[in-house]
């Protein structure tokens, strides 16, 4: 049986039409941006049982090398999935626990990690069933109301993030939301991105709009000559430069927002694998990180993953986005709809270590710690 071809205006269509033709346990062989949309290859789980084990050995005969080597590959992580998922399905079906088996496969399927859905599922009590699976997760998720923490009470904070999660649309937002609550004369804005092409002139336009001041810096000696001279606004937003997690110039730009007493606030990509989001956490940790903010939610066919790891590492959010208009697809954050999207559409993640102990409710009620 061969792959197919699907295109869509976004992944989560598309998405849904490989699930429709395919059935859930289509295989995706590869997905990319076009100019039509998104455009997603995937075969029926067949697909792979056609082609033998040995497809790997083949892989430089003429013309065929790639092909069967990334079928080979696909095989071995598919094969080592379903492996961690019968580790602890099997021993819960053999002492007839069928309904823990159950949820396990829902929670990996909805991109949560194999390791966080066994340190719930081994606290779980008889006689209870997803709904208290659910208590956990919203138990364990922090939030805090955004505007509160950060609009409100006024200060400095700078967005941080690799390329592309958001960061420059997600400071107008936040910006409007601070013109709207204390007047354009005690807003502005800064940005320490001089390396991507026409990231001042993005944010300067949204300035224009908002009627608010915006600066641009070099170093870190700039910046606090440029906060300084800002010291009599209310509020002011920092956009950084977007580099790859694993950059050097990451770690130089968390000291010196940390030298201009500048907090932090993370911007996770909701499409971003469960292991990328790892990543992300682990390297923009420090003491002036504050919190996150989720975006792209409404690009992300699940948020199990980027849950996970919110879970795992404590982190509080702050807001959530969902779009590109400035400033309406910013939000607070809403544990109730997080789960509710997150279990709508199913997708797969894989192992990662577990993290913190966590906050497990009694099984006759439970107490929201937000």
């Amino acid at each position: 049986m061969n792959a197919k071809t699907f295109v869509a205006s976004s992944s989560r269509e598309a998405l849904r039409k490989v699930r429709a033709e395919l059935g859930e346990e289509a295989i995706i062989l590869s997905n990319r941006k076009t100019g039509n949309g998104v455009e997603i290859v995937a075969a029926p789980q067949e697909f792979l049982a056609e082609r033998p084990p040995a497809a790997v050995s083949v892989a430089k005969e003429p013309g065929h090398g790639s092909q069967t080597g990334l079928l080979g590959e696909i095989r071995t992580l598919h094969e080592g999935l379903l492996k961690q998922l019968m580790l602890f399905t099997t021993g819960q079906e053999r002492r007839g626990d069928h309904q823990k088996a159950r949820i396990q496969r829902s929670l990996v399927k909805a991109g949560f990690s194999v390791a966080l859905a066994n340190q719930i599922l081994d606290q779980m009590p008889e006689q209870v069933g997803l709904d208290w699976v659910l208590q956990v997760l919203e138990r364990n998720l922090r939030r805090v109301a955004g505007d509160d923490e950060v609009v409100n009470r006024g200060g400095v904070y700078a967005l941080v993030g690799p390329t592309g999660v958001g960061k420059t649309t997600t400071t107008a937002k936040l910006a409007a939301r601070a013109v709207l609550r204390h007047g354009p004369e005690h807003v502005a804005m800064v940005t320490t991105d001089s390396y991507r092409v026409g990231a001042f002139e993005q944010l300067r336009i949204y300035g224009k709009i908002l009627g608010i001041p915006v600066l641009s810096v070099r170093d870190a000696s700039d910046l606090q000559l440029t906060l300084s001279s800002l010291g009599q606004k209310r509020v002011i937003f920092v956009d950084t430069m977007g580099v790859g997690q694993r950059d050097s110039r990451v770690e130089a730009q968390s000291v010196m927002l940390d030298q201009a007493g500048v907090k932090r606030l993370l911007l996770l990509n909701a499409t971003s694998h469960l292991h990328t989001l790892e990543d992300v956490v682990r390297v923009y940790r420090g003491s002036g990180l504050m919190g996150c903010i989720l975006t792209k939610l409404d690009e992300a066919v699940s948020m199990g993953g980027v849950l996970d790891v919110v879970i795992r590492h404590k982190l509080v959010m702050h807001y959530v986005a969902d779009g590109q208009r400035v400033p309406e697809d910013l939000h607070d954050v809403s544990l109730s709809t997080l789960l509710r999207s997150t279990f709508s559409s199913l997708d797969t993640a894989t192992h990662v270590a577990a993290g913190h102990a966590l906050d497990f409710p009694q099984a006759g009620g439970v107490r929201h710690a937000f």
